[in-house]
């Protein structure tokens, strides 16, 4: 098992300023947080990092801010998906890709393929990756549930894909992948809620959005799943359920972006056709923030 992705993972955001430019210096402060925090891996460029508005130009220094800033302190994993599987196999052959840890790849969405076809694809993938490959199955997303039999015929045959990250929120699939699954294959969580239940059921651990705002509570809860103290896992669970529910209440980075601006991390803003978070909203996270001391930065 590649220990390096067990544990903790934080989806970073791509932070922008008030006129909606990419704001590295908030990025840069960000990852350092994180890395001072607890958190055990860097995830770059994946959903929350908002990867589907910005240019080449803009992915290209992203990466390389965040190669910078973390100068090799933790282990990066990069996100290359998309559903074009012939534009991906070029783009895992380039030298940018290789300077990350590993790949996670969202499975093809809006061709709605088969079980078939989405087999197909990530063998095409695994065939030209240098880099271990960790798929990334998010129906809610991609309007197609990638099932266990796919993920397992791919974790059996492909040596190079490693893991899952498994966000489909159905803790009955998560368990059915962990109970056949190959000895070092990884069933990360790829839902904050429902993280802990997935790892006491077996998982390697989560990656996540509330992790970055509050990565040494959230790293602990983790941890203290990962080694069975499930009283302090709860204890940790039941404190965090209330932010986890505000950031995803208007979707996804909306919320998280309007939690890390409070929190001294750039802007609330968001790219079109997203929308930053509502006033009340906003007011609700902050009343969070008054209300406990779990977050401090």
């Amino acid at each position: 098992m590649d220990t390096r992705f067990t544990g903790t993972g934080v989806a970073l955001i791509t932070p922008f300023d008030a006129s909606g430019a990419v704001d590295y210096t908030a990025l840069e402060k960000l990852i350092t947080f994180n890395i001072n925090s607890g958190i055990n891996y860097l995830v770059a460029l994946g959903t929350t990092a908002e990867t589907a508005t910005l240019t080449d130009a803009e992915k290209k220094a992203v990466k390389q801010c965040i190669l910078d800033t973390n100068h090799g302190r933790l282990p990066l994993v990069l996100g290359v998906g998309g559903n074009n599987t012939t534009a991906l196999q070029a783009e895992l052959k380039s030298a940018e890709v290789r300077s990350f840890d590993a790949i996670l790849s969202v499975s093809p969405y809006y061709n709605k393929p088969t079980q078939e076809g989405i087999y197909a694809h990530y063998r095409a993938l695994s065939a030209v990756s240098s880099l271990p490959i960790i798929l990334y199955n998010v129906p809610g997303r991609t309007g197609s549930n990638v099932l266990p039999q796919t993920v397992l015929r791919l974790a059996r045959e492909c040596d190079n894909i490693i893991g899952i990250k498994e966000a489909s929120g159905d803790i009955v699939q998560g368990m059915r992948l962990l109970k056949e699954k190959p000895t070092n294959f990884l069933v990360i969580s790829g839902d904050d809620m429902t993280a802990l239940p997935l790892i006491l059921a077996g998982g390697s651990g989560v990656i996540s959005v509330i992790g970055q705002a509050m990565p040494d509570v959230f790293s602990k809860l983790v941890q203290a799943g990962l080694s069975g103290d499930v009283s302090t896992a709860n204890t940790l669970q039941h404190q965090c359920m209330p932010i986890i529910d505000l950031i995803f209440q208007e979707g996804n980075p909306a919320g998280i972006k309007s939690l890390l601006a409070q929190l001294g991390f750039g802007t609330p803003t968001v790219r079109l056709p997203l929308v930053s978070a509502s006033e009340t909203l906003a007011s609700q996270i902050g009343l969070f923030l008054n209300q406990t001391k779990a977050v401090t930065c």
